[in-house]
């Protein structure tokens, strides 16, 4: 009987089937033929090609086993990293997205009898880790690129150094509340009570004594009233003119925690980098190199790679770009929603967008995160904020 045809229903069905996973006991691993039904994979093995083929395997098993073996690890060991990353999954769920794959080695040709095994031996090679359940085996990829390990280094280090920092400004601000303690301690006056040093001692006021001596002792009496009144209003006003002094300086006196929320501003206000991207922000793409199908098209920031390169995952399609910064642009969301400062001095914070200012190209803020949270801050430029994700 002749070749059916190429637009025939048969021809169309015999090339769905040789697209699709057909049955696994007709399958050679050495040859990696797979045959559709038992004629064809007996016709197979009596082949010539076959054959030739087991007897190279023949004498030399154990090399075969171990390529074999070796691939399928390496297959599945990526296929673990790229989907699922370091997250805790279900082994037969890695397998069964595995053997999807028309061309994937088959466990039959390896060193492991079961899924079971294999997996009780990554465990013990230290490639994942793995626990047992009711539900069975769990396995969890140990990422051990060089690159990871470095970055998780410097976002420990990072976190150290902001720990460090916030240790010396609560010495600072501890300080601080010590010193005002012992100056209010200072200041506060200390009262007693009113004693009689002798019980029989009688208190006597003599107002009229005065009145019975002469006149010349009249005059003396004025003079020294008149005396006493007026050094009285002197000191009166030497103290009011030493209050008026003293009040502005204990108005222009800071408390602490301003002094501190002085030097973080200052501080920030230094930390202007030429590089703004992280993750988990919307930003627009600006290049026209990419097409039009991706130009003026928002996505969002996944991964940040050495500062100025992003991954980043289209809105609309879910397309994933590698793109340089100089490729993409911030996002003003509308006001009311939460922003991510960029760069400047308050770099790293959270944010409501109050309102915008055309003119200058500006958007005014209210801080949500940190020790500022509720500060307004106005005239940040477009460029040092964008949409959070």
């Amino acid at each position: 009987m002749g070749k059916a045809d190429f637009l025939t229903p048969k021809a169309i069905a015999n090339r769905i089937k040789s697209k699709g996973l057909q049955k696994l006991r007709w399958y050679c691993q050495m040859c990696q033929k797979q045959c559709r039904d038992e004629n064809g994979f007996k016709c197979h093995c009596m082949s010539e090609s076959h054959q030739r083929q087991l007897l190279l395997a023949s004498e030399n098993p154990q090399q075969f086993m171990d390529y074999f073996s070796d691939e399928f690890r390496t297959e599945f060991l990526e296929l673990l990293r790229r989907r699922f990353g370091t997250k805790r999954v279900h082994n037969n769920i890695v397998y069964n997205e595995y053997i999807s794959h028309r061309e994937h080695v088959h466990m039959n040709a390896t060193q492991w009898e079961t899924l079971t095994d294999f997996t009780k031996w990554l465990g013990r090679a230290g490639y994942c880790k793995v626990d047992e359940t009711p539900k069975g085996w769990y396995i969890q990829y140990i990422d051990r690129d060089p690159e990871t390990i470095r970055k998780q280094q410097e976002q420990e280090k990072k976190k150290k150094q902001d720990l460090d920092d916030e240790e010396r400004t609560a010495k600072f601000i501890e300080e601080q509340v010590k010193k005002g303690l012992e100056v209010t301690e200072q200041n506060t006056p200390t009262y007693t009570e009113l004693s009689r040093q002798n019980e029989e001692e009688k208190v006597a006021f003599n107002l009229n004594k005065g009145a019975s001596t002469s006149g010349t002792a009249t005059t003396k009496s004025s003079s020294l009233v008149s005396n006493a009144l007026k050094s009285a209003a002197v000191m009166g006003s030497v103290k009011r003119k030493d209050t008026s002094q003293v009040q502005p300086k204990e108005k222009k006196k800071k408390s602490a925690l301003d002094e501190i929320m002085e030097m973080e501003e200052k501080k920030k206000k230094t930390e202007r980098t030429d590089f703004w991207l992280q993750p988990e922000i919307v930003v627009k793409i600006v290049t026209k190199k990419l097409g039009e199908k991706y130009y003026k098209k928002k996505a969002v920031v996944k991964e940040v790679i050495d500062r100025y390169t992003a991954v980043v995952k289209l809105v609309d399609s879910g397309d994933k770009l590698k793109l340089d910064q100089t490729h993409l642009e911030t996002v003003i969301p509308a006001p009311g929603k939460r922003v991510f400062v960029l760069n400047g001095g308050y770099k790293g914070h959270f944010g409501i967008l109050d309102c915008i200012n055309e003119k200058s190209f500006s958007a005014t803020i209210e801080i949500d995160s940190g020790p500022l949270k509720g500060r307004k801050v106005e005239g940040i430029p477009y460029e040092d904020i964008s949409k959070v994700a």
